[in-house]
């Protein structure tokens, strides 16, 4: 607004030039906003008047026009006189045509009115969409310093510096979060601020919960007149400002703690703690375990943000959808691709079939010549001093004009020179009909017009190309495929041009992507050679052979070269001549670029066969002067002007600074994109204009063209006073359906099309069907125009394929025959035949969206698109339009460059209007509307948006929006019908019985047995033990310490690997016994009494733990607290305490001091603490007695453990259950006295417990034990230890697993030469409760090959909280199988196996052999029956080691039955069962086990718990997360859950936070194609976010419960409509 004291028309020419200049730079989006404020303050600078000073700031425009308010200005208080309005819009408008001109090709006030109609329609309807949330933190960068890079043409390096801030700099949050007008984007962690609430400065109590918003002013600084439904929405969203990273209203602790957090913690969180200040550098395995006692998940208190958005997201999804296609699928066992019924209203074409459609014949003239070098010749000889071209410089005045004399010397030493002088004396590179490249700035049209013409003459085909400006240009590897194809082996440029191309550093040319190598050759008159006198260019008569090549991009981005005859060359400048009327020595003013199109086939050659003079407006001088080809029409006299809408549409928007130019002399001004619909606005509009300037009506010809068939038709310049051809209104629906509907009542979907003339002189034109066989169309059917004609292109050179599809077509009548002979050449314009011939055309090929069956135009979209107010959030001329397929059909996406100064608010309030006017103008749905930063999308030479290379980043991930809109839901409409549950009507009795009936037998399996088989063990072991077996452990450990005192049980191993404590069966006794007695001194402990475990893994753990059993209290082991990260942890520990009842805590004197620090005190009450025992200096004394239980039925020990949907569960086991497991583990992996394993496990719960604490003082064997968290500082040490010790059996859990392979994976050269070597590694077995990690196994054994691991070492073990252990992958059977299962089939509940790489195939690893002892069956879980081999269902196990039950406080007794005595509903109705709760089947493969039985291996699928019901489909959560992470390489860690029937998925963004909004589109394809879902929710959160337990399994329901109180602090959030 630096302009205010200034007469723009007053100033001096090169001022205004200058401001012309900048304009034209903003509206292209060349330059930012910041950029063209600062520029022209400076050239306005010495013009100010002082009472600017004094003037009042001017009002911004604070409010977002209605549908009525289409003023920029801001708006007057009382009722204002319309036309002074009218005009005072005007010449704000003109005087600030930067920020907010429409760009002109797509301007139209019909449909602007429509389009604002439409969003009315709308506002009634009270859309209410949730915005994005995105996360607004001290230590990003903010957007717009990141992503818009000055664009190097236009802005100047210390841009940076605000140029309106006139107080000390602000910090960039501050800019980021005020906007214009001081209230828009207060975007903090995930809130909008809502239009009638000012935003609140200061920051909220830390001791209130919740923070109310401010009252409102009395008068909104920006309140709206008509407040949108959007605002009236947010204006219901809570406003809390986010203080760093802290969660509401919590009193966070302080920076300091959370930046001092231990790597190596693990953190058990109950269920109502929060995360506060995690660094995010923590590893991932000290991620949270929380906890919930109760089974039911925790509601969301109503207010929270997040919940409030996802209500309103339900809200938005609850309004039916729009096209009411018929479904897609049918719910079938195959999911078989229904064609969607057709709608019994659609228009069809109900004309007769239309007849090839003929042009006036081509007149012969005497004196045309044989070929079109021929003409120069016979100019250049006898009209050498005529002009044929001039150029003009940047500034737009001449530079040179060149002679038809010049143009032939010149020429002719070219051929020369081309043909004799390039290789030795001897050798000829070129040859006549060799291809060579011509590369040509646009500047430079004369050097061009002598390069193109000597290769004429030289009878080499000149292939001409854009100037390379980078190795990353834009569709740079495709001009590669162009060279390539057309064999180009030789490069013309001009010296300028030469020095200008990017040189590598030794100075040679760069080798440019996908481009073959290249000589260049420069073509400078001074380095051409004079021919002899002898020499003259063979001038053949025109024949079939190819003149030259012209370039062509498919809608792919592909670029291939049209070959044009010589035949055809000429031919075409014969008919353009006839139709255009051109005369001797006329002139022709040429805006558009001269290498190819309509700027070569009038500019080039028609006018050197007419000896016309062409004065070359080249792009850059139009960019700097929009009015110079005007000037010139005028300085000239020019009778024919060759321009395109936006060179009209320029030249408007400058016309006020001249007032004495005449376009009188103009008999015909060719509209090159005539065919584009949206021109005849243009048109239209320049006529308006310049008619006072002696522009007739009648000169305005529009055309239509493309590369392969060269011109179509034209418009014929008219006779003075004839009426002006009749325009078309056709119905956007009509036209959606390939069908002409004159459209007379909706006005809002309505396209007003102009024609472009008709056909050509001596062509033939008919109509087909775009797709399938060229059938011809009806009367009144769209169609693509095919023409037949010796005018056209002849072939895609080098691609004889794609040829035959385009340049040979016969056309077929309704039954099929060819119309004749004569093949046709394809178009690839969309159009058909109006009244009097006159050919009207409605669209191109390439911007063809066919959604659903329907048709819709790209650049309809556009204009829709552009005609939503307000326009200050996007650049006119910088939106692209395309389709994507996802889900069998296409979707549509819309790409717009976002002005740096949009903010947040203004940007998703376009975005949603968008989204109803294309919804209401063209009923189609948008898919993904995405705003870019200024000057980001990829550019094509001409500075117009290169389409394919936008869908390219777009599909990659790498367009980096920093605005983006998916709406899935509603453009949809073809998702398989959601599956009915049927009731089941047969019983379990006739299932069992058809499955034996069909042969098949019940699914069920076993291990081995176990009492046999110990017998005959012992016999051999020579009795190792006494003969009676010891049902109890401290029996055993007593019998050790006596028989082998000193033989060595466990080894505890530090981070570098050195043993730091040991133990001897007799040490551990002794330890036990000293623990014993100091429990049995103290009062209060009785027997059977419950005592935790406080402990780090160690041997004082196990000692405490037999400690316990020595004095008959029943031990709880407790995963100790993370002393950096109490308040998350110790509650979990609170809890588990307070739900044993324990009597007494068991701990070290580090832990003691821990328990009663004030740290403690700050999260738990630390006064109600039970007896706390220090075992760690305790008095050598032995205890009286050895307890020993009545019964091995009594509980040895207390199991807890947080499931992974959060759910704290604690299971009594039985010493008669213990010392079955460990029987049942000695046998199946071989385990005695001179044995040695390696165990990397957590010691607190499952089979990890069994292993670290039991198994070893059953079996003898000795334990090396390694506490994982040791491996965070030292990788190696896991591997190491296998190596160094010679381990033959190794545990670990997946966790270790996953920190080998991401951590060692590229170190495995180092491993081998420090000598590490797990060839001695037999087995290495994965402790889970979950289904095999078939990814994390495969790439652990692929990596570590090298290192001598066998490829069939890694194996899995499967228990639940019925049963610790139910499978482990023994010495003696089988290798585990694996099959592959159609993933459609498991949603349904059923197994159908499939062969390896059929489409949506799962692959499953078997979880490990069956232990000896147990017996597993496949039971439905509704009818509770057996299943048949092959069947899904939950596997139910019986077995001596299950549990005994929950140990819980409630005493849930139905619960206890159900899930540990349960029965078979028939078949075996006496055997007990105990649910696992995890689906799965088992199948009997071809394998033989140690007994000479086939083998039956079970396969589990996944926890009942876990699995997300939607649509009536059973989903695993481990599938969808695993398409998740494949999306993109920045997605490390996902997870996924369902809240109110939505499925949000939670993704951890391992790149940087620009490619942040890149997921949200590839995550929502991915689950959209691999799982028939829609995703309702994407969250972007940092690494380490998603909490993982300590067996590496992750805790989504902990994850969800943070999501919805709002404790992520995600990187941005994107609520899919």
């Amino acid at each position: 607004m630096a302009e205010r004291g200034v007469d723009v028309s007053a100033l001096p020419l090169e001022v205004r030039e200058q401001l012309a200049e900048l304009d034209l730079e903003l509206s292209e989006g060349d330059i930012t906003q910041k950029g063209y404020e600062k520029k022209r303050a400076k050239v306005l600078a010495p013009y100010l008047t002082q009472t600017q000073n004094l003037a009042p700031p001017p009002a911004y425009d604070a409010q977002s026009p209605g549908p009525s308010s289409a003023s920029a200005s801001a708006p007057e208080p009382g009722p204002s006189n319309s036309s002074s309005s009218s005009s005072r819009h005007r010449r704000t408008r003109r005087q600030h045509r930067s920020g907010g001109t429409r760009d002109e090709r797509y301007r139209s006030d019909v449909h602007t009115e429509a389009v604002q109609a439409a969003l009315a329609k709308h506002k009634e309807e009270k859309m209410a969409l949730p915005m994005p949330t995105k996360r607004r933190s001290a230590y990003v960068q903010s957007p717009i310093d990141n992503c818009t890079p000055p664009d190097s043409s236009s802005s100047s390096d210390d841009e940076a510096v605000s140029s309106e801030s006139t107080g000390p700099q602000q910090s960039p949050d501050t800019w980021i979060n005020s906007s214009l007008h001081g209230s828009s984007t207060s975007s903090s962690a995930s809130s909008t601020l809502s239009h009638g609430e000012s935003r609140p400065t200061q920051a909220p109590q830390p001791q209130s919960q919740q923070v109310l918003p401010p009252p409102a002013p009395a008068h909104p600084p920006h309140s709206h007149s008509q407040p949108s439904a959007l605002a009236e929405a947010f204006a219901q969203t809570r406003i809390v400002r986010r203080i760093g990273r802290d969660p509401v209203g919590g009193v966070g602790p302080p920076e300091v703690a959370s930046q001092a957090q231990a790597r190596g913690s693990r953190v058990d969180l109950p269920a109502n703690a929060v995360v506060r200040g995690m660094s995010r550098g923590q590893s991932r395995s000290s991620m949270m375990e929380t906890a919930d006692v109760r089974r039911v998940g925790r509601g969301v208190p109503v207010s929270s943000r997040v919940s409030t958005k996802i209500q309103q997201l339900l809200n938005t999804l609850k309004r039916p959808k729009r096209p009411p296609l018929s479904e897609f699928f049918m719910d079938d066992q195959e999911e078989i691709v229904e064609v969607p019924q057709v709608d019994p209203n659609t228009p069809k074409p109900e004309g007769r079939q239309i007849i090839p459609v003929k042009g006036e014949p081509l007149g012969v003239v005497s004196n045309w010549p044989p070929a079109l070098q021929a003409a120069l010749a016979r100019w250049g000889a006898t009209q050498g001093k005529s002009p044929a071209l001039t150029a003009l410089d940047t500034t737009g005045k001449p530079l040179y004009t060149l002679t038809y004399g010049k143009l032939w010397s010149r020429s002719v030493k070219l051929a020369y020179t081309l043909l004799n002088k390039l290789g030795t004396k001897n050798e000829q590179i070129l040859k006549p009909g060799d291809r060579v490249a011509l590369v040509y700035p646009n500047s430079d049209p004369g050097m061009f017009w002598v390069a193109f013409y000597g290769c004429l003459l030289a009878e080499v085909i000149p292939v001409p190309i854009e100037v390379p400006l980078s190795r990353k240009d834009a569709g740079s590897s495709q001009v590669g495929f162009l060279l390539g194809s057309c064999g180009v082996g030789l490069a013309l440029t001009s010296e300028i041009c030469l020095k200008g191309l990017p040189k590598t550093p030794t100075g040679e040319i760069l080798q440019f992507k996908g481009w073959p190598r290249l000589k260049w050759v420069v073509t400078d008159s001074k380095y051409l050679t004079k021919p002899s006198k002898d020499w003259q260019p063979h001038i053949p008569t025109a024949n079939t052979d190819t003149a030259y090549i012209e370039y062509k991009a498919s809608k792919e981005g592909t670029v291939m070269g049209v070959a044009v005859s010589k035949v055809a060359m000429l031919t075409h400048c014969q008919a353009l001549t006839q139709a255009c009327n051109y005369c001797e020595g006329e002139t022709l003013v040429n805006v558009l670029d001269f290498k190819k199109d309509m700027g070569l086939w009038h500019g080039v050659l028609t006018s050197v066969m007419n000896r016309i003079h062409t004065i070359s407006v080249p792009y850059a001088v139009m960019k700097a002067c929009p009015l110079s080809w005007v000037q010139r029409v005028h300085i000239h006299k020019a009778r024919v002007a060759l321009v395109k809408c936006r060179d009209l549409h320029w030249a408007m928007m400058a016309h006020r600074d001249q007032r004495d130019t005449s376009l009188a002399s103009l008999r015909m001004l060719i509209v090159a994109d005539g065919a584009n619909p949206w021109s005849v606005s243009s048109c239209d509009a320049f006529l308006n204009v310049f008619q006072a300037h002696g522009l007739k009506p009648e000169v305005i010809c529009p055309c239509a063209t493309s590369p392969e068939a060269m011109t179509v038709a034209i418009r014929r310049p008219g006779v003075p006073g004839a009426p002006l051809p009749a325009r078309a209104i056709l119905s956007m629906t009509g036209l959606s359906h390939g069908v002409i509907r004159v459209n007379t009542e909706d006005k809002n979907s309505a396209l007003t099309v102009q024609d472009v003339g008709h056909v050509m002189p001596g062509a033939l034109m008919c109509i087909v069907k775009p797709d399938g066989p060229p059938m011809l169309c009806k009367t009144d059917e769209i169609g693509e125009i095919v023409v037949n004609s010796r005018a056209g292109g002849t072939m895609y050179y080098g691609l004889s394929g794609v040829t035959k599809n385009t340049f040979e077509v016969i056309p077929v009548n309704a039954s099929g025959t060819p119309i004749g002979e004569i093949p046709f050449v394809r178009s690839g314009l969309l159009g058909f035949v109006g009244p009097g011939s006159l050919i009207f055309v409605v669209g191109k090929n390439e911007g063809l969206l066919m959604v659903s069956g329907r048709r819709h135009n790209a650049d309809d979209l556009v204009a829709t698109a552009l005609a939503v107010e307000p326009v200050k959030t996007v650049y006119r001329g910088r939106i692209a339009v395309f389709s994507v397929t996802v889900f069998y059909d296409e979707r549509i996406v819309i790409v717009a460059e976002q002005r740096p100064d949009a903010s947040e608010e203004d940007s998703f309030q376009w975005m949603s209007r968008v989204l109803q006017a294309i919804d209401s103008i063209h009923q189609v749905g948008l898919y993904c509307l995405a705003l870019v930063p200024a000057n980001t999308l990829p550019k094509t030479p001409l500075g117009g948006i290169h389409i394919s290379d936008t869908k390219q980043l777009f599909l990659e991930g790498a367009l980096h929006p920093c605005n983006i809109l998916m709406c899935p839901h509603t453009c949809v409409t073809n998702m398989p019908k959601p599956r009915q549950k049927q009731p089941v009507g047969v019983g379990p009795a006739s299932i069992m019985v058809g499955n034996l009936v069909a042969g098949k037998r019940i699914a069920q399996a076993a291990g081995r047995d176990l009492g046999l088989i110990e017998d005959q063990d012992l016999v051999r072991k020579l009795c190792m033990w006494p003969t009676m077996m010891h049902q109890f452990l401290t029996e055993a450990l007593q019998w050790r310490a006596q028989t082998d005192p000193d033989h060595t049980l466990y080894v505890l191993l530090n981070a570098k690997g050195v043993a730091i404590c040991t133990a001897t069966c007799v040490q551990l006794h002794k330890r036990a016994e000293k623990i014993a007695a100091a429990l049995m001194e103290r009062s209060g402990i009785n027997i059977g009494e419950n005592v935790v475990l406080l402990y780090p893994p160690g041997i004082d753990l196990i000692a405490a733990f037999y400690g316990c059993l020595y004095a008959g209290c029943i031990p709880v082991t407790v995963r100790p607290p993370h002393p950096q990260n109490l308040s998350a942890t110790l509650p979990t520990v609170r809890m588990i305490i307070d739900v044993s009842k324990a009597a007494c805590i068991l701990t070290t004197q580090v832990l003691t001091k821990i328990l009663r620090s004030k740290e403690a005190a700050a999260t738990v009450n630390i006064k109600t603490w039970p007896i706390i025992i220090d075992t760690d200096d305790l008095p050598r004394k032995r205890p009286p007695t050895i307890y020993k239980p009545p019964n091995a039925e009594m509980i040895a020990y207390l199991d807890f453990s947080v499931s992974t949907t959060g759910m704290l569960t604690g299971v009594k086991i039985s010493h008669a259950a213990v010392s079955a497991l460990c029987r049942s583990i000695k046998l199946q992996c071989e385990l005695y006295s001179s044995r040695q394993i390696a165990i990397c496990l957590d010691p607190y719960c499952g089979l990890g417990f069994v292993l670290w604490c039991l198994a070893s003082v059953y079996s003898g064997h000795q334990s090396i034990l390694i506490p994982p968290m040791e491996l965070e500082s030292s990788l190696t040490l896991w591997l190491g230890t296998l190596s160094q010790y010679r381990i033959r059996d190794t545990f670990c859990s997946y966790s270790v697993m996953e920190l080998c392979t991401k951590g060692l994976g590229g170190q495995t050269e180092m491993l081998k030469a420090r000598g590490v070597n797990l060839a001695c590694v037999r087995s290495c077995v994965v402790v889970a409760e979950e289904r095999p990690r078939l990814a994390l196994t495969h790439s652990f054994s692929k990596l570590f090959k090298d290192l001598g691991l066998s490829m069939r070492a890694v194996s899995t073990a499967f228990g639940s909280r019925v049963n610790l252990a139910i499978c482990l992958q023994g010495t003696t059977g089988p290798d585990p199988s694996t099959v592959y299962v159609d993933m459609k089939s498991l949603r349904h509940d059923r197994v159908r196996l499939v062969e390896r790489g059929a489409p949506q195939s799962l692959p499953l690893m078997e979880s490990g052999t069956i232990l000896p002892g147990v017996r597993v069956i496949i039971v439905n879980p509704e009818t509770r029956g057996p299943l048949g081999d092959s069947h899904l269902g939950e596997i139910w196990v019986h077995s001596p080691h299950n549990a005994t039950g929950y140990y819980t406080i409630y005493g849930e007794e139905n619960l206890q039955a159900d899930h540990f005595n349960t029965k078979l509903s028939f078949g075996d109705p006496q055997t007990l069962w105990a649910r696992t709760g995890y689906l799965g089947f088992v199948k009997r493969t071809e394998l033989t086990d140690s007994s000479g039985d086939r083998h039956d291996a079970l396969f589990v699928v996944g926890s009942l718990d876990e699995t997300l019901e939607l649509r009536g489909l059973r989903y695993h959560p481990i599938d969808i997360e695993t398409s998740v992470s494949r999306a993109h390489r920045s997605i490390g860690e996902s997870a996924v859950f369902t809240w109110t029937n939505l499925l949000v998925v939670v993704a951890e963004l391992c790149g940087s936070e620009q490619d942040a909004l890149d997921l949200v589109p590839l995550v929502t394809n991915v689950v959209l194609e691999e799982h028939h879902l829609i995703v309702g929710v994407v969250v972007i959160v940092d690494p380490g976010v998603i909490p993982i337990n300590s067996r590496g399994e992750k805790q989504r329901m902990h994850l969800r419960d943070s999501f919805l109180a709002d404790q992520l602090d995600p990187i941005y959030v994107a609520y899919n409509m």
